[in-house]
C-alpha cells in the first residue's frame, strides 16, 4: 500500500466520499469548497496529480476531475473509512423484521437474503452451508408404499432433506429400525462430506457384503445422500443492478454469472477462510463480471467453524460504511437463529 502523507490522505478521502455520493469525477474546486481543507485549488490539484502517479486516482478525461482507482478505494476502505455502527433503534427495527424462527431451513436462507437486499438496496447473496460444514444429525426412512421409502436426512445446521427412494425388495418395520440404528450409529458427528466417504468405504468392506441387511442399509444411505450437501447460493435483489449498471452488455454478463452461481460460490467460499468482514473491490473478486463492482461479505455460524457466508454485491461507489454494518449485523442475526434451531 502506498505511503502518503496526512494532507494526501485527507484529499483522497474527500475525493472518494464525493465520488461515492455523486458518481462523477471530482475536481479540485469541489474539494476546496465542500470539504474545508483550507488549501488552494492549485495545491489540491498538485496533490491529486501526485495521487494519480501513485495509482490511487485516475483521470477519465483530460479536462475532467479524478476518480478513485480500485487501489484508491482499497486504501480508503482499509485506512480511511470510519464504519458507523447501527444504532440500537436500527438494530431493533431490523431484528423485528427478521422473525424467522419458525421457517424451514431453505426458507430461512431465502428470507435472510431478501432482508439483506432490502436493507442495503443492493443484490444480496447467502451461501448456504457447504458440505464440509454441514454435520450429520440423523437419518430415517419412512414407508410410503411397499416399493418406496421417504428418506429424511437432518443436519445439525437445521437443514432437512427429503428424498423418495425406490425399493427393489420390501423391508419389514424391524428391518427398517435396524437400518436406522446402524446408519445413525455409523455416521453420527460426521460432516456430509465425511458421511459420503464413510458410506463408500463401508460398501467396499468384504464383511459388509455378506450381511444382507447392512448392505441394504449402506445402499439406501448412498441413495439418500446423493446430491445432498452441495452448496448453493440464494440470491435476491437482482433488479437493483438495473439502477446501478447502465452498460447493457456488462449487465447481461453479470446477471448470467449470478444465474450460474458457481462463480459466486468460489468468491464467497474465500470469506470462510478469513475472519471478519471481507471487502472485495473490482479485480480483487477474481471474476471478470464483477470487475466494476464491489462485494462485502461475512461468514455466519460459530466463529471456530463457520457454516456459510452472506454478502452484498453493489457498485464500487457503494456506501461502504452502511453496507459493512448491515452485512455484519445480518450475519449475527442468522448465526443466532441457527444456534436456536
Amino acid at each position: 500500500m502506498p505511503d502518503i502523507n496526512h494532507r494526501a490522505r485527507k484529499i483522497l478521502q474527500a475525493v472518494v466520499q464525493e465520488f461515492i455520493a455523486t458518481g462523477d469525477a471530482v475536481g479540485s474546486r469541489t474539494i476546496t469548497k465542500r470539504y474545508g481543507l483550507e488549501l488552494s485549488p492549485a495545491t489540491v490539484r498538485n496533490v491529486m496529480a501526485d495521487l494519480e502517479e501513485t495509482g490511487l486516482l485516475t483521470q477519465p478525461h483530460t479536462s475532467a476531475g479524478r476518480v478513485p482507482t480500485d487501489a484508491g478505494l482499497r486504501y480508503f476502505v482499509d485506512t480511511l473509512l470510519k464504519v458507523r455502527s447501527l444504532s440500537a433503534k436500527e438494530k431493533e427495527e431490523i431484528a423485528a423484521r427478521y422473525q424467522v424462527t419458525a421457517l424451514e431451513f431453505d426458507d430461512l436462507m431465502k428470507e435472510t437474503s431478501k432482508l439483506l437486499s432490502e436493507l442495503s438496496q443492493h443484490t444480496a447473496l447467502v451461501f448456504a452451508p457447504r458440505a464440509d460444514s454441514n454435520v450429520f444429525e440423523h437419518i430415517e426412512f419412512m414407508r410410503l408404499r411397499e416399493s418406496e421409502l421417504l428418506a429424511v436426512l437432518v443436519t445439525k445446521a437445521g437443514k432437512v432433506v427429503n428424498k423418495i427412494i425406490p425399493l427393489d425388495k420390501p423391508l419389514s418395520d424391524p428391518e427398517l429400525d435396524r437400518i436406522h440404528n446402524y446408519l445413525n450409529s455409523l455416521l453420527e458427528g460426521l460432516t456430509l462430506e465425511e458421511v459420503r466417504a464413510k458410506v463408500v468405504e463401508e460398501i467396499g468392506r468384504t464383511k459388509n457384503q455378506y450381511d444382507q441387511l447392512v448392505a441394504r442399509a449402506l445402499a439406501l444411505g448412498a441413495q439418500a445422500l446423493e446430491g445432498v450437501g452441495r452448496p448453493d447460493v440464494i440470491i435476491e435483489g437482482q433488479a437493483n443492478l438495473l439502477d446501478k449498471q447502465h452498460d447493457p452488455e456488462k449487465l447481461r454478463t453479470l446477471l448470467k454469472a449470478l444465474e450460474e452461481k458457481q462463480q459466486m460460490l468460489a468468491l464467497l467460499d474465500r470469506t470462510l477462510e478469513a475472519p471478519g468482514i471481507q471487502v472485495f473491490i473490482g479485480a480483487e473478486t477474481n471474476l471478470a463480471p464483477l470487475r466494476d463492482m464491489s462485494v462485502v461479505a461475512a461468514s455466519y455460524g460459530p466463529e471456530d467453524r463457520p457454516l456459510g457466508t452472506l454478502g452484498v454485491i453493489g457498485p464500487q461507489r457503494m456506501n461502504y460504511s452502511r453496507v459493512i454494518s448491515l452485512v455484519d449485523f445480518t450475519a449475527h442475526l442468522l448465526s443466532d437463529v441457527l444456534n436456536r434451531m
